[in-house]
Parts: C-alpha cells; sequence; structure tokens
C-alpha cells in the first residue's frame, strides 16, 4: 500500500489490494469496486458517488488495459493523468485507488482469455474483434482481485455492460453488477475520455447523436419497424454530418439479439465516426 503524493490511499498490487479490503471486511464495511481506464470525467464520478450510496468503501481501478485495443486503436495515446484523477476521485469519496502495473495484470507467461458468446457478437463485436475479450479478461481478474460485492459499469458501454453480467452469470462470480445511467454533457453528448479528441467543428455535430437516438427510440415506440427506425436513423447521421457509422440498431435490451418488432424492452446502440473519433451511445426503447 503506497500513498505517494496521491491525496487517497493508493494499492498497487493484489497483495496490498486484498489486504486493505479483507480489513473492511473484518470490520462488517461492505465494498463497490469502479473499474475504469483513467482519464476521468464526471461520468466515472457519478460511478463513484453510487458507489459510495450502496457500498460502505468503494475502491477505483484506473488501468489502461492493453489487451482490449486492436492494433490500429488508441491504446497508446489513450489519456493518462493519474495525478488528476486521484484529486476527483477524492473529492468524489473514493476510499482506495488501485493501480496495478501491466505486470501486475499481465504477468509474464500469462495465457489466458476470456470469450463471452452471445452477446459480444455484432454490433461493437463485429468492428473491434479482439476488444470484448479483453474486457472480459481484465474485469474478471479485477473482480478476483478484490472480491468486492458490488461491481458499477457506466450504461454508455452497454453491450459492454451486458457482456460483464452475462460472465458474472456464467462464471459465478459472487458480485452484483450495477449498470448506471449515462452522464451527459449539457447539449445531450455522452461524456467520453475521447470526446477530448473532438475539433470545435466535430464537437458541434456530436450532440446530435444522441438527439438521432431519442427520435429513432421514439419512432420505434410509436409503432414504426424497428430496422425502418434503424436506416431512418442512419441516414440522419449521414445528414448531420458523421464521416463513416459503424452501426445503429434496435436490439433485445438483455440479449442484444436483433428484433423484428419491439415486442420486449429494447435499446437502441450506435458507433458513428466524426474524423478519427469513434462515438459510441444508446437510448432506451419502450
Amino acid at each position: 500500500m503506497t500513498d505517494s503524493a496521491m491525496p487517497l490511499p493508493i494499492a498497487d498490487s493484489v497483495p496490498s489490494l486484498r489486504a486493505q479490503i479483507a480489513l473492511w471486511k473484518k470490520a462488517g464495511d461492505t465494498v463497490a469496486l469502479v473499474p475504469t481506464m483513467g482519464a476521468l470525467h464526471e461520468g466515472h464520478l457519478a460511478l463513484v458517488r453510487r458507489a459510495k450510496a450502496v457500498c460502505a468503501k468503494a475502491v477505483v481501478s484506473i488501468f489502461v488495459n492493453p489487451t482490449q485495443f486492436g492494433p490500429n486503436e488508441d491504446y497508446g495515446r489513450y489519456p493518462r493523468q493519474e495525478a488528476k484523477d486521484a484529486e476527483l476521485l477524492a473529492s468524489a469519496g473514493a476510499d482506495l485507488l488501485y493501480l496495478p502495473p501491466v505486470e501486475a495484470m499481465y504477468p509474464r507467461g500469462f495465457s489466458t482469455t476470456i470469450t463471452v458468446d452471445g452477446v459480444s457478437k455484432g454490433l461493437c463485436g463485429d468492428f473491434r474483434p479482439i476488444h470484448f475479450a479483453g474486457v472480459a479478461t481484465v474485469v474478471a481478474k479485477l473482480l478476483l482481485q478484490g472480491g468486492p460485492d458490488r461491481a458499477l459499469f457506466g450504461e454508455k458501454d452497454y453491450q459492454q455492460l451486458q457482456v460483464i453480467k452475462r460472465l458474472v452469470i456464467d462464471l459465478d462470480i459472487p458480485v452484483a453488477i450495477e449498470g448506471v445511467p449515462t452522464v451527459r454533457e449539457a447539449d445531450g453528448l455522452a461524456m467520453s475520455s475521447r470526446n477530448a479528441y473532438l475539433s470545435p467543428a466535430e464537437r458541434a455535430i456530436a450532440a446530435r447523436l444522441n438527439v438521432i437516438l431519442g427520435e429513432v427510440a421514439g419512432r420505434a415506440k410509436g409503432g414504426e419497424w424497428p430496422a425502418q427506425a434503424a436506416q431512418w436513423g442512419r441516414a440522419e447521421l449521414e445528414k448531420a454530418g458523421f464521416t463513416k457509422i459503424d452501426y445503429l440498431e434496435i436490439r433485445d435490451a438483455e440479449s442484444l439479439v436483433a428484433l423484428e418488432r419491439l415486442d420486449r424492452p429494447a435499446r437502441v446502440l450506435a458507433a458513428a465516426w466524426l474524423g478519427k473519433t469513434r462515438l459510441i451511445d444508446n437510448r432506451a426503447v419502450g
């Protein structure tokens, strides 16, 4: 356990993380985990505040996970600002920052990968083929390393949330997974660390993503066929100035299977590009 010059205690190894959590649990405290990759914003801090509302202690991990980035993605330039992040976490009420180095998460000889079938297929799974295996593997490790009572994830990464829920059910990991509603900018853009990549002109267009998803959800709820509503939404994104659309689809809210008709809770999900920045978002339907 170290604290360096950071404003809250830091664990930088599995033994130090487990030792602190064991002390809390011995005292009767419940523990929540908020996994992050750092570059924190208000969306992350909302997760921390929710963690403190449901558990006595909140642990936040910061680990930029190399196994969930493809060869042409932004692992090398992903923003890293640990000192600033620690200050934000302290102000939000976090009790411990877990900062494992890469060698602690993937020691020499590491050769295990977890693949969650079904919910990882399609949507982002078609465009980032190794992403969800990397997410599932690192989240499983974090849950087993800390043994929290609850772990919290943002609904902005909705497919990821469903992958993690399936992972925990299938592997009997004793933790409750909670999704927390997306936190948005004043104009509706979902908060994301990657928003910093947007130019001013792109940022002005980006807010249309949430608006169009809301309109697609409304059209589907009003009786339009899901495929027809989604096709309309893709055309609207093109009109708005998005440079490439990976997908915009209406899916079952739990299994993420495609829907021919709106006969159950559903989600409209999209991934679209502005220049070199890929934005994702989703909205509930019905």
